[in-house]
């Protein structure tokens, strides 16, 4: 005789895994891009284009300014990977995700030298993707796919 063993959570829709996919495929750039930044600074900066004006202000960000780049990558790395263990604890992760994003781009539209060398657009686009991401993870806690 067998019996069934109810875990507490639901299936995961196909839409969940691809959902994951793609998380994971954004933040691990993010993450890489976090590495590589800190590890060849000018010379990857350069591998990717950035002008003389961007490099500098990159050379110059201040320590704080570098806790919530990192909190804000890191952050959504671990919620990729909560998000693919379907733990809940993936909401938080976003969440303070989110938080480094947001102070990531409040500091590029503030501080004079980040707004001329940097255009808002692409973290603005950070920010929603990250929100995004809360907010799906929010909801597939409260569907009953992560616990």
């Amino acid at each position: 005789m067998t019996e069934a063993i109810d875990t507490g959570r639901r299936a995961a829709p196909w839409r969940f895994w691809l959902v994951t996919l793609v998380s994971l495929l954004w933040n691990g750039f993010g993450g890489y891009d976090y590495t590589m930044s800190h590890l060849q600074g000018e010379t990857y900066y350069r591998q990717m284009g950035m002008t003389e004006a961007q490099i500098a202000l990159m050379a110059s960000f201040p320590v704080w300014m570098h806790a919530v780049w990192a909190i804000g990558v890191w952050g959504s790395v671990a919620g990729s990977l909560l998000l693919l263990a379907r733990s809940r604890w993936a909401v938080h992760a976003f969440a303070l995700s989110a938080l480094g994003a947001a102070g990531s781009l409040i500091y590029n539209l503030i501080t004079p030298a980040a707004a001329a060398a940097m255009s808002p657009v692409m973290p603005a686009v950070i920010v929603v993707i990250c929100l995004f991401f809360v907010w799906y993870a929010w909801t597939m806690t409260k569907r009953g796919v992560l616990r």
